[in-house]
């Protein structure tokens, strides 16, 4: 029966995170619309607090195979993905590791988010320099080298854009948590 709970779990949320992932997309930064925030970390963050890192992985990658296979806007997503999947495993992973158990402070909460923000900060500065930028010059006929040039793009996009997403997905997840606190509680002793 928990196997069974685990997997609809999962699936649902799945199914959340990808709504949330293709609706309420915005871009935060002037300058640099093509840089959009989306929710769809908040139902993973809960799947995992719930049901593990594993779990939450799972719910992550479903996701993105989702938006993949019913949501494909081309090279974006096709290169996109693969980064985001990577710096959002960082993010809730930290979060994670710092928190360790359901019932946590908000101090605690708060620390997690702030490393996670950082990590993911650094996760996707290295994942745009080495992988994103040059995929996207060579795929998508978009050359941020010859267009802005690749330290202002780093240090005035990628740096504040992750850092306010961080915060921004950090925050809301919180408030999220903290409400449902006592039964998402209840959920994880029933799960597990």
């Amino acid at each position: 029966m928990n196997k069974t709970r685990h997997l609809t779990i999962i699936a649902l949320l799945s199914a959340i995170s990808f709504v949330l992932m293709v609706f309420p997309q915005f871009p935060i930064l002037p300058g640099a619309s093509f840089l959009k925030i989306d929710f769809s970390i908040v139902p993973v963050l809960m799947g995992t607090l719930l049901l593990g890192l594993k779990q939450g992985y799972l719910i992550l990658i479903l996701r993105s195979v989702l938006k993949l296979l019913l949501n494909n806007e081309g090279p974006g997503d096709l290169i996109g993905l693969p980064m985001n999947i990577i710096g959002m495993a960082i993010f809730i992973t930290i979060i994670i590791l710092v928190m360790r158990r359901t019932n946590v402070s908000k101090k605690q909460f708060m620390w997690g988010t702030l490393l996670g923000t950082l990590g993911l900060t650094l996760v996707m500065v290295i994942l745009n320099y080495v992988y994103a930028v040059p995929l996207y010059a060579l795929f998508a006929n978009f050359d941020i080298r010859a267009t802005i040039g690749m330290g202002h793009y780093l240090l005035w996009m990628v740096v504040p854009f992750n850092l306010i997403e961080g915060v921004i997905l950090g925050t809301v997840s919180g408030v999220v948590f903290y409400s449902f606190q006592r039964a998402l509680s209840n959920m994880h002793s029933q799960l597990n």
